[in-house]
């Protein structure tokens, strides 16, 4: 039940939901937050490991959780935030398998997320100037710097000043030390290798089980757009499509499914800001554009849906040496658990791409000694096990789409139909990775492993084997859970689908804020640049909203 008057309706309480709802909630403006999933109590959400887990091998069984388990945050979350494609399904070609990871309930993915903040550098706006594929960016890295700041002053991130060209400052509380074979590989690779080898930029994922985590927009964003008593949220309802007024040039309202019972209703408002994540929110859009829909939205570039892009990633395993003076460590103060701050980060970037037969930049993240299993469960004694993880940038391509599907879900709403696969250009830049991954970890005295053998525990081989993640080859697209594109902003009518401020160029009172309006994807962790064109996006519409 609707109780408050809102002038603002924002689709999705993830990430970006949450950093619109903040956004207007500080101007003194009401919003509703709308989320297809249910709005669970912090214990709900939390779970327990032990029941977790029976839910994990119950879903497994019965086949319930499919896509599921190849991210590794199923294994350490409840899989009760993890949405199953039986229940909200997508389609994709039979040779072409996409991995589309959701989180539907209020906080979205962010319950998930990984908690790495990246800032962009200039050179990641600028990279696509002059490239074939025609898309560019509106913006450059200083219309965002003052957003960032905020954004990581509000968030209280952890991180490090390296003052790196590829990967600009922040602003940051301090960092979570390196582990003792942390430190001793980082020495290593720098001395040997001249790379960047930096602390990563994040959160520390300790917290009370009692409230809500703070990488979470439930932890942070909606936490304080609720204090200000501007917010409300409509919990199990899917938004379906916009309905436009009769001159097309502004929306009138948006139609949303009940998923208790059903049933249609149509809200207006002033405002719509579409956050429900890259696919759904194209998927959104398209069952609201004008091909789909009489007297729907209009789209002057007829590339909506194009481009989609994910990072390609690529993963190795590997042990180091246990040294003969390492500290025996207590997790009592948590100093040692895996987090998007509690790991380190080798920002690559773009400047070794012009002396590969590739386009773009790639960073690698890993840790050591972050989640060792006990002495009894270990394959390899007297070592340390570690990880490294490439993800790299992927170029637009309009082959990489997202459609309505012919097939509808039980509530008769078109279903995405997601068609990508990885292209010559990140098959070289995976090729590159893995050459770098193996050098940085023969270099730090390490050695690879086969995922399947870090544990000695029954069933774990078979269950690690069916992962693409311990493939040699890159996983499929949506497996990093970066995606991005279908929707860009641009500068240009006949080649976006959204102006610089992020409105849709026939129908300004519609913004697409989440990952769907980037042109390009880059290489770092999306989530922050995410929120910080929100942030901006949102502020110059409430200039707009308020004349």
């Amino acid at each position: 039940m609707i109780e408050k008057p809102y002038e603002v309706i924002i689709i999705g309480s993830g990430a970006t939901g949450g950093m619109a709802a903040l956004t207007m909630a500080k101007a003194g403006v009401r919003v509703l937050v709308v989320e297809r999933g249910p709005e669970l109590e912090v214990k709900q959400a939390n779970g327990t490991e032990a029941c977790n887990m029976i839910r994990r091998l119950i879903g497994l069984s019965t086949g319930k959780y499919q896509n599921q388990p190849q991210h590794p945050g199923f294994w350490k979350s409840n899989p009760l935030l993890y949405a199953t494609k039986k229940i909200n399904p997508y389609t994709h070609p039979e040779k072409a398998p996409f991995i589309w990871t959701q989180g539907n309930q209020v906080g979205g993915r962010s319950l998930t997320w990984g908690g790495i903040t990246l800032r962009f550098s200039n050179e990641d706006f600028e990279a696509s100037k002059g490239k074939d594929y025609d898309l560019e960016w509106p913006i450059t890295y200083r219309d965002l710097e003052s957003h960032y700041s905020e954004i990581e002053n509000f968030l209280k991130i952890y991180g490090n000043k390296d003052d790196l060209k590829q990967l600009p400052n922040g602003e940051f509380i301090g960092n979570i030390p390196f582990t003792e074979s942390e430190a001793r590989f980082a020495s290593k690779i720098k001395e040997k290798l001249n790379l960047p080898f930096i602390h990563s930029r994040g959160f520390d994922h300790y917290q009370d089980k009692k409230e809500w985590p703070k990488y979470s927009s439930l932890g942070s964003t909606l936490k304080e757009a609720h204090r200000l008593g501007k917010v409300e949220i409509l919990s199990n309802h899917i938004a379906e499509k916009i309905i436009l007024k009769k001159d097309r040039k502004s929306a009138k309202s948006i139609i949303l499914v009940n998923q208790k019972n059903g049933e249609r209703r149509e809200l207006e408002s002033k405002l719509i800001i579409l956050c429900s994540s890259t696919i759904q929110t194209i998927r959104i859009l398209l069952s609201s554009e004008e091909s789909n829909n009489s007297n729907g939205l209009i789209d002057p570039s007829c590339s909506l849906g194009c481009n989609l892009m994910d990072h390609i990633s690529t993963c190795r395993f590997f042990t180091v040496p246990t040294h003969k003076n390492l500290t025996k460590y207590s997790n009592k103060k948590n100093q040692h658990v895996l987090s998007g701050a509690g790991s380190f980060f080798i920002p690559i970037g773009r400047k070794r791409s012009q002396k590969n037969n590739f386009v773009g930049g790639y960073g690698i993240w890993g840790g050591i000694d972050r989640f060792e299993p006990p002495d009894v469960f270990k394959q390899y004694k007297d070592t340390k096990t570690g990880f490294l993880i490439g993800h790299g940038e992927v170029l637009p391509n309009k082959k990489n789409t997202v459609s309505l599907s012919k097939n509808r879900d039980q509530y008769d709403i078109s279903i995405p139909h997601i068609s990508m696969v990885w292209r010559e250009n990140e098959r070289r830049m995976e090729t590159e990775m893995n050459r770098m991954i193996e050098l940085i970890i023969n270099t730090g005295d390490g050695t690879i492993i086969p995922a399947n053998k870090i544990l000695k525990i029954p069933f774990s081989k078979e269950i690690l084997n069916k992962s693409v993640a311990t493939k040699h080859e890159a996983p499929p697209p949506g497996y990093y859970i970066h995606e991005v594109g279908g929707a860009p902003m641009g500068n240009d009518r006949e080649k976006s689908v959204l102006d610089n401020w992020n409105r849709l160029w026939e129908c300004n009172n519609v913004l697409v804020v989440d990952g769907a309006c980037w042109p390009t994807s880059s290489w770092q962790s999306p989530t922050l640049t995410m929120m910080a064109i929100t942030k901006r996006a949102c502020e110059k519409a409430l200039i707009d909203f308020k004349g």
